[in-house]
């Protein structure tokens, strides 16, 4: 790490790494760092909180499910799914979500070249919704990336051919798991209807 310079008594360090003495700056700027540093000073402190939180919430999560799986005896073989608990009276519900992060590996071009056989000859037969599915699976997104849902759901097409189930089998074999995100959601019941609306997290929803 770098050492930071000490800063003579009397003077501040702005934004180029100059040093400028108290009086040269104006009550608006030094109002100014002051909130900046306030805000900042909470935001940690929230942030912090919030994290907090989500470990608990995740470890309590977890440990009930270990708890109600033990009641009937089953062996759990991994922290991976989905799970939704709703409040006895059934007006909050809270949800742990595992978001898996997927990309293709090259076997994907293997996969691609086959379907376009496979499309060359079956265009001929005026197939051409097909192709435009195909072609909208594989285009890429703003960030220049292949959209995975797209792409693994032409894996659910019922195609006897067997260079499209060759192609389906790359597919499956390129997509690899490089990552995943968690969360933690919390639902209250809107009313008496089956609407849940939620108790926002995020500062930008509440």
């Amino acid at each position: 790490m770098t050492a930071q310079p000490s800063i003579p008594a009397g003077f501040r360090q702005d934004a180029q790494g100059r040093l400028v003495h108290e009086n040269q700056i104006k009550p608006v700027d030094k109002l100014r760092d002051e909130l900046v540093l306030s805000l900042v000073e909470r935001a940690r402190t929230t942030s912090a909180t919030l994290a907090q939180f989500k470990a608990t919430a995740f470890g309590e999560i977890e440990a009930f499910i270990d708890l109600s799986a033990q009641e009937y005896g089953a062996k759990r073989g991994g922290k991976k799914g989905n799970v939704s608990l709703t409040s006895f009276d059934g007006r909050y519900k809270i949800q742990r979500a595992i978001q898996e992060s997927l990309v293709f590996d090259e076997r994907l071009q293997a996969a691609r070249a086959l379907i376009d056989e496979c499309l060359q000859e079956w265009t001929a037969d005026a197939r051409p919704e097909l192709a435009t599915l195909v072609n909208d699976a594989f285009r890429v997104d703003t960030k220049g990336e292949i959209r995975t849902a797209r792409v693994l759901a032409l894996r659910r097409l019922e195609i006897a051919d067997e260079r499209w189930q060759q192609a389906m089998r790359a597919i499956g074999e390129a997509c690899q798991v490089v990552g995943s995100r968690s969360y933690i959601r919390v639902y209250e019941r809107v009313g008496d209807t089956d609407q849940y609306q939620p108790i926002s997290l995020d500062i930008a929803g509440v």
